[in-house]
């Protein structure tokens, strides 16, 4: 396995993966352009993937400008792995390396994503667009989380 940053030339193995989920489905896959995920890689923040021959099969990207978690998605097939767990240690190590702020996220209930960030130490604190769960995380419950 190798985790690495994400460019612009993942984006459409990015895509595949996006497209591939079980859960979490884009209700309009559509607006999940190639110019969207280019302008969060580059502009509003940053991604890493997860090869494993040279294939990639999960990756996570996360937003500085609106403070959340945009993307964390792997193959089916890969789940259960610990990939998704390295991914988003990755991601919320850089990300707190950038700012303090809280950092949000919205998923479906009764999802593995849902417990998932549960045991990842996420707060939840609502709803979000209608249906959604949102989760915070806060910088101290990262570094404190990070110490065990």
């Amino acid at each position: 396995m190798l985790f690495r940053e994400a460019t612009t030339l993942d984006i459409p193995q990015l895509q595949i993966i996006r497209h591939s989920v079980k859960e979490n489905i884009l209700s309009d896959p559509t607006k999940v352009t190639d110019e969207l995920c280019a302008r969060y890689l580059t502009k509003r923040g940053k991604g890493w993937v997860c090869e494993v021959d040279n294939q990639i099969v999960g990756f996570s990207i996360v937003d500085l400008q609106e403070h959340n978690v945009w993307a964390l998605f792997l193959l089916p097939e890969f789940e259960g792995q610990g990939i998704g767990k390295q991914l988003h240690r990755i991601m919320l190590d850089w990300y707190f390396q950038q700012t303090t702020k809280i950092l949000w996220l919205g998923t479906d209930p009764g999802t593995r994503a849902e417990h998932f960030y549960r045991r990842q130490g996420w707060r939840e604190t609502g709803i979000h667009s209608r249906s959604e769960i949102k989760f915070e995380m806060r910088y101290s419950d990262w570094l404190a989380r990070k110490k065990h």
